[in-house]
Protein backbone atom coordinates (compact mmCIF):
# COMPACT_ATOMS: atom_id res chain seq x y z
CA UNK A 1 0.00 0.00 0.00
CA UNK A 2 1.07 3.36 -0.52
CA UNK A 3 2.66 5.80 1.81
CA UNK A 4 -0.18 8.45 1.21
CA UNK A 5 -2.64 9.39 4.31
CA UNK A 6 -5.85 7.11 5.34
CA UNK A 7 -8.80 9.31 4.49
CA UNK A 8 -11.27 8.07 7.89
CA UNK A 9 -15.17 9.80 6.99
CA UNK A 10 -17.47 10.31 10.01
CA UNK A 11 -14.22 11.25 11.86
CA UNK A 12 -16.05 13.17 14.42
CA UNK A 13 -18.25 9.71 15.17
CA UNK A 14 -17.42 7.46 18.39
CA UNK A 15 -15.49 5.10 15.98
CA UNK A 16 -14.11 7.75 14.08
CA UNK A 17 -13.02 10.28 17.06
CA UNK A 18 -11.71 6.34 18.48
CA UNK A 19 -9.84 5.38 14.90
CA UNK A 20 -8.66 9.26 14.30
CA UNK A 21 -6.86 9.18 18.07
CA UNK A 22 -4.87 5.93 17.46
CA UNK A 23 -4.08 7.11 13.71
CA UNK A 24 -2.44 10.05 15.52
CA UNK A 25 -0.98 8.23 18.38
CA UNK A 26 1.18 5.83 16.22
CA UNK A 27 2.12 8.94 13.68
CA UNK A 28 -0.10 7.31 11.13
CA UNK A 29 -0.75 9.95 7.90
CA UNK A 30 -4.56 10.41 8.19
CA UNK A 31 -7.66 13.32 6.67
CA UNK A 32 -10.72 12.89 8.98
CA UNK A 33 -13.51 14.12 6.91
CA UNK A 34 -16.55 15.48 8.23
CA UNK A 35 -19.43 17.75 7.36
CA UNK A 36 -19.02 20.77 8.61
CA UNK A 37 -15.75 23.25 10.62
CA UNK A 38 -15.39 22.29 14.24
CA UNK A 39 -15.08 24.85 16.68
CA UNK A 40 -12.08 24.95 18.89
CA UNK A 41 -10.58 21.91 16.53
CA UNK A 42 -7.10 20.92 16.85
CA UNK A 43 -5.54 21.35 13.58
CA UNK A 44 -2.96 18.79 14.57
CA UNK A 45 -6.00 16.40 14.72
CA UNK A 46 -6.10 16.89 10.16
CA UNK A 47 -10.16 17.35 10.49
CA UNK A 48 -11.37 18.99 7.31
CA UNK A 49 -14.84 19.61 6.44
CA UNK A 50 -16.60 17.87 3.01
CA UNK A 51 -20.18 18.29 3.55
CA UNK A 52 -22.78 15.79 3.00
CA UNK A 53 -21.26 12.91 1.05
CA UNK A 54 -24.66 12.16 -0.83
CA UNK A 55 -24.23 15.81 -2.41
CA UNK A 56 -20.75 17.07 -2.02
CA UNK A 57 -19.78 17.13 -5.86
CA UNK A 58 -17.84 14.17 -7.29
CA UNK A 59 -14.89 16.51 -8.43
CA UNK A 60 -14.40 18.04 -4.97
CA UNK A 61 -14.12 14.35 -3.50
CA UNK A 62 -11.52 13.31 -5.82
CA UNK A 63 -9.26 16.29 -5.14
CA UNK A 64 -9.62 15.41 -1.50
CA UNK A 65 -8.80 11.46 -2.06
CA UNK A 66 -6.00 12.14 -4.51
CA UNK A 67 -2.85 10.94 -2.67
CA UNK A 68 -4.57 8.54 -0.18
CA UNK A 69 -3.29 5.08 0.09
CA UNK A 70 -7.23 3.81 2.11
CA UNK A 71 -10.47 5.08 2.61
CA UNK A 72 -12.34 3.80 5.79
CA UNK A 73 -15.70 4.73 5.50
CA UNK A 74 -17.80 5.77 8.52
CA UNK A 75 -20.11 7.88 7.94
CA UNK A 76 -23.34 7.14 7.85
CA UNK A 77 -26.84 7.18 9.01
CA UNK A 78 -26.99 4.85 11.95
CA UNK A 79 -30.04 2.48 13.56
CA UNK A 80 -32.79 4.69 15.40
CA UNK A 81 -35.44 3.09 17.53
CA UNK A 82 -37.77 5.51 16.26
CA UNK A 83 -38.96 4.76 12.88
CA UNK A 84 -39.51 7.32 10.37
CA UNK A 85 -41.82 7.41 7.22
CA UNK A 86 -38.92 8.69 5.15
CA UNK A 87 -36.82 6.32 6.47
CA UNK A 88 -36.15 4.76 3.01
CA UNK A 89 -35.22 7.99 1.81
CA UNK A 90 -33.36 9.05 4.38
CA UNK A 91 -30.78 5.95 5.02
CA UNK A 92 -30.06 5.22 0.94
CA UNK A 93 -28.97 8.56 0.53
CA UNK A 94 -26.51 8.95 3.67
CA UNK A 95 -25.69 5.05 3.47
CA UNK A 96 -25.68 3.82 0.13
CA UNK A 97 -25.50 7.18 -2.59
CA UNK A 98 -22.78 8.43 -0.23
CA UNK A 99 -20.90 5.20 -0.28
CA UNK A 100 -21.22 4.93 -3.99
CA UNK A 101 -20.38 8.49 -4.89
CA UNK A 102 -17.09 7.92 -2.68
CA UNK A 103 -16.05 4.77 -3.84
CA UNK A 104 -15.93 6.26 -7.10
CA UNK A 105 -14.42 8.88 -6.59
CA UNK A 106 -11.75 6.78 -4.58
CA UNK A 107 -11.28 5.00 -7.93
CA UNK A 108 -10.68 7.56 -9.63
CA UNK A 109 -8.11 9.41 -7.24
CA UNK A 110 -6.16 5.93 -7.12
CA UNK A 111 -6.86 4.59 -3.74
CA UNK A 112 -5.90 1.20 -3.15
CA UNK A 113 -8.10 -0.19 -1.23
CA UNK A 114 -11.61 0.62 0.72
CA UNK A 115 -12.55 -0.36 4.33
CA UNK A 116 -16.56 -0.02 4.56
CA UNK A 117 -18.10 0.08 8.22
CA UNK A 118 -21.26 -2.05 7.49
CA UNK A 119 -23.65 -4.14 10.25
CA UNK A 120 -24.29 -7.48 10.83
CA UNK A 121 -27.84 -7.32 10.63
CA UNK A 122 -27.52 -7.37 7.01
CA UNK A 123 -27.64 -11.40 7.83
CA UNK A 124 -30.81 -10.69 10.20
CA UNK A 125 -32.21 -9.63 13.59
CA UNK A 126 -31.11 -12.29 15.06
CA UNK A 127 -29.32 -15.79 15.53
CA UNK A 128 -30.17 -19.60 16.85
CA UNK A 129 -28.25 -20.06 19.96
CA UNK A 130 -25.27 -21.66 18.66
CA UNK A 131 -25.46 -20.99 15.01
CA UNK A 132 -23.84 -17.70 14.16
CA UNK A 133 -23.87 -15.51 11.45
CA UNK A 134 -21.38 -16.37 8.97
CA UNK A 135 -19.87 -14.10 6.47
CA UNK A 136 -21.16 -16.22 3.20
CA UNK A 137 -24.92 -16.59 5.01
CA UNK A 138 -27.09 -14.51 2.57
CA UNK A 139 -28.27 -11.53 3.02
CA UNK A 140 -31.63 -11.28 5.05
CA UNK A 141 -32.03 -7.62 6.31
CA UNK A 142 -35.38 -6.28 8.31
CA UNK A 143 -35.26 -3.04 8.66
CA UNK A 144 -34.43 0.08 6.01
CA UNK A 145 -31.25 0.50 8.35
CA UNK A 146 -30.17 -3.01 7.22
CA UNK A 147 -31.36 -2.90 3.54
CA UNK A 148 -29.43 0.44 3.25
CA UNK A 149 -26.37 -1.37 4.20
CA UNK A 150 -26.93 -4.29 2.00
CA UNK A 151 -26.98 -1.60 -1.10
CA UNK A 152 -24.08 -0.21 0.00
CA UNK A 153 -21.84 -3.53 0.31
CA UNK A 154 -22.85 -3.95 -3.34
CA UNK A 155 -22.49 -0.47 -4.64
CA UNK A 156 -18.96 -0.43 -3.08
CA UNK A 157 -18.39 -4.21 -4.76
CA UNK A 158 -19.79 -3.23 -7.72
CA UNK A 159 -17.27 -0.18 -8.08
CA UNK A 160 -14.27 -2.43 -7.52
CA UNK A 161 -15.62 -5.23 -9.40
CA UNK A 162 -12.46 -5.44 -12.20
CA UNK A 163 -10.05 -2.66 -10.44
CA UNK A 164 -7.34 -2.23 -8.42
CA UNK A 165 -9.26 -1.09 -5.55
CA UNK A 166 -9.65 -3.84 -2.86
CA UNK A 167 -13.17 -3.55 -1.01
CA UNK A 168 -13.12 -4.31 2.66
CA UNK A 169 -16.65 -4.49 4.45
CA UNK A 170 -16.35 -5.02 8.59
CA UNK A 171 -20.09 -6.64 9.30
CA UNK A 172 -20.37 -4.97 13.14
CA UNK A 173 -22.50 -6.13 15.91
CA UNK A 174 -22.79 -3.40 18.99
CA UNK A 175 -19.73 -1.33 19.09
CA UNK A 176 -18.75 -0.37 22.74
CA UNK A 177 -16.26 1.57 24.74
CA UNK A 178 -15.69 5.50 25.86
CA UNK A 179 -17.62 7.87 23.90
CA UNK A 180 -20.51 5.42 23.52
CA UNK A 181 -23.91 6.54 22.70
CA UNK A 182 -27.14 5.20 22.38
CA UNK A 183 -29.08 2.06 24.09
CA UNK A 184 -25.49 0.60 25.89
CA UNK A 185 -24.78 4.23 27.46
CA UNK A 186 -28.52 3.96 28.93
CA UNK A 187 -27.34 0.43 30.05
CA UNK A 188 -24.20 2.03 31.53
CA UNK A 189 -26.38 5.12 33.47
CA UNK A 190 -29.34 2.92 34.73
CA UNK A 191 -26.90 0.12 36.26
CA UNK A 192 -24.82 3.44 38.29
CA UNK A 193 -27.74 4.81 39.45
CA UNK A 194 -28.76 1.12 40.77
CA UNK A 195 -32.07 1.41 38.89
CA UNK A 196 -33.68 -2.13 39.58
CA UNK A 197 -33.59 -4.39 35.65
CA UNK A 198 -35.88 -6.47 35.20
CA UNK A 199 -33.66 -8.87 32.58
CA UNK A 200 -32.81 -11.65 35.59
CA UNK A 201 -34.83 -14.08 33.98
CA UNK A 202 -33.53 -13.42 30.29
CA UNK A 203 -31.21 -16.27 29.09
CA UNK A 204 -29.55 -15.19 25.38
CA UNK A 205 -26.00 -14.99 23.71
CA UNK A 206 -25.12 -11.25 22.05
CA UNK A 207 -21.78 -10.55 20.24
CA UNK A 208 -20.74 -7.30 21.43
CA UNK A 209 -17.44 -5.01 20.30
CA UNK A 210 -15.24 -3.18 22.05
CA UNK A 211 -13.80 -0.06 19.77
CA UNK A 212 -10.36 -0.53 20.59
CA UNK A 213 -10.59 -4.50 19.05
CA UNK A 214 -12.84 -2.52 15.73
CA UNK A 215 -9.56 0.09 15.92
CA UNK A 216 -7.12 -2.94 16.12
CA UNK A 217 -8.96 -4.66 12.60
CA UNK A 218 -9.27 -1.80 10.81
CA UNK A 219 -5.08 -1.10 11.46
CA UNK A 220 -4.72 -4.78 10.70
CA UNK A 221 -6.00 -4.65 7.31
CA UNK A 222 -4.41 -1.32 7.02
CA UNK A 223 -1.17 -2.89 7.05
CA UNK A 224 -1.52 -6.45 5.40
CA UNK A 225 0.34 -6.44 2.41
CA UNK A 226 -2.75 -8.02 0.60
CA UNK A 227 -5.87 -8.16 2.40
CA UNK A 228 -8.60 -10.63 1.24
CA UNK A 229 -11.27 -8.57 -0.37
CA UNK A 230 -15.04 -9.37 0.72
CA UNK A 231 -17.01 -9.48 3.81
CA UNK A 232 -15.47 -10.04 7.49
CA UNK A 233 -17.72 -10.25 10.80
CA UNK A 234 -16.19 -8.95 14.07
CA UNK A 235 -17.09 -9.44 17.33
CA UNK A 236 -14.92 -9.62 20.69
CA UNK A 237 -15.20 -13.66 20.38
CA UNK A 238 -16.79 -13.89 23.87
CA UNK A 239 -20.59 -13.70 23.57
CA UNK A 240 -22.62 -12.57 26.77
CA UNK A 241 -25.81 -12.69 27.99
CA UNK A 242 -27.94 -9.39 28.82
CA UNK A 243 -27.79 -10.74 32.21
CA UNK A 244 -24.31 -11.24 32.63
CA UNK A 245 -23.58 -7.88 30.71
CA UNK A 246 -25.17 -5.85 33.62
CA UNK A 247 -23.58 -7.81 36.04
CA UNK A 248 -20.07 -7.59 34.33
CA UNK A 249 -20.60 -3.34 34.22
CA UNK A 250 -22.00 -3.62 37.43
CA UNK A 251 -18.29 -5.10 38.40
CA UNK A 252 -16.88 -2.95 36.47
CA UNK A 253 -18.06 0.19 38.30
CA UNK A 254 -17.89 -1.55 41.94
CA UNK A 255 -21.16 -1.48 42.72
CA UNK A 256 -23.95 -4.65 43.02
CA UNK A 257 -25.94 -5.12 40.30
CA UNK A 258 -30.35 -4.91 40.74
CA UNK A 259 -31.35 -7.81 38.48
CA UNK A 260 -35.17 -8.50 38.74
CA UNK A 261 -35.98 -11.91 37.93
CA UNK A 262 -39.51 -11.57 35.70
CA UNK A 263 -41.11 -14.05 33.89
CA UNK A 264 -39.66 -13.17 30.14
CA UNK A 265 -43.86 -13.09 29.08
CA UNK A 266 -44.75 -10.71 31.37
CA UNK A 267 -41.52 -8.46 29.86
CA UNK A 268 -43.02 -9.15 26.99
CA UNK A 269 -46.55 -8.33 27.66
CA UNK A 270 -45.12 -4.56 29.20
CA UNK A 271 -42.57 -3.63 25.86
CA UNK A 272 -45.86 -4.66 23.85
CA UNK A 273 -48.01 -2.18 26.11
CA UNK A 274 -45.21 0.42 26.04
CA UNK A 275 -44.47 0.21 22.38
CA UNK A 276 -40.93 -1.43 23.32
CA UNK A 277 -41.04 -4.37 21.25
CA UNK A 278 -38.09 -3.80 19.17
CA UNK A 279 -36.24 -2.29 22.20
CA UNK A 280 -36.94 -5.64 23.94
CA UNK A 281 -35.65 -7.70 21.09
CA UNK A 282 -32.21 -5.93 21.10
CA UNK A 283 -32.19 -6.67 24.36
CA UNK A 284 -33.53 -10.22 24.92
CA UNK A 285 -32.76 -11.39 21.29
CA UNK A 286 -29.56 -13.86 20.76
CA UNK A 287 -27.32 -12.51 18.22
CA UNK A 288 -23.82 -14.31 17.53
CA UNK A 289 -21.40 -13.97 14.60
CA UNK A 290 -18.62 -15.93 13.55
CA UNK A 291 -15.37 -13.48 14.16
CA UNK A 292 -12.92 -16.32 14.01
CA UNK A 293 -11.44 -15.50 10.63
CA UNK A 294 -10.36 -12.20 11.37
CA UNK A 295 -8.88 -12.97 14.23
CA UNK A 296 -7.10 -15.70 12.55
CA UNK A 297 -5.70 -13.46 10.07
CA UNK A 298 -4.75 -11.13 13.03
CA UNK A 299 -3.55 -13.74 15.23
CA UNK A 300 -4.48 -12.46 18.37
CA UNK A 301 -7.37 -10.23 19.86
CA UNK A 302 -6.07 -7.08 21.78
CA UNK A 303 -8.29 -6.58 24.45
CA UNK A 304 -10.93 -8.55 26.16
CA UNK A 305 -14.47 -7.94 27.12
CA UNK A 306 -13.17 -6.99 30.49
CA UNK A 307 -10.55 -4.80 29.11
CA UNK A 308 -13.64 -3.08 27.19
CA UNK A 309 -15.81 -2.46 29.91
CA UNK A 310 -13.31 -1.06 32.51
CA UNK A 311 -12.26 1.53 29.51
CA UNK A 312 -15.73 2.09 29.13
CA UNK A 313 -16.92 2.54 32.60
CA UNK A 314 -13.60 4.45 33.24
CA UNK A 315 -15.05 6.87 30.42
CA UNK A 316 -18.58 6.95 32.49
CA UNK A 317 -17.02 8.14 35.33
CA UNK A 318 -14.94 10.70 34.03
CA UNK A 319 -17.67 12.28 32.17
CA UNK A 320 -19.90 12.52 35.23
CA UNK A 321 -16.82 13.45 37.39
CA UNK A 322 -16.79 10.91 40.01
Amino acid sequence: MSDGPVIVTGAQGFIGKALCARFAESQRSHIGLVRGPIEGADSKRSLQPIGDLAIAPEAELESVLEGASAVVHLAGRAHAMQQQADDEARFHAANVVATERLARAALRAGVSRFILASTAKVHGEATEPGKPFRADDPYAPADAYARSKVAAEQALLATCRETWMRPLILRLPLVYGPGVKGNFLTLLDAVARRAWLPLGAIVNHRDLLYVGNLVAVIEALLDERTPAAGAWLVADGESVSTRDLVRNIAGAMRIAPRLVSVPVPLVEMAASLSGREEQLARVAGTLEVDCAPIWALLGSRPYTPSDGLIATVRWWRMRHAI
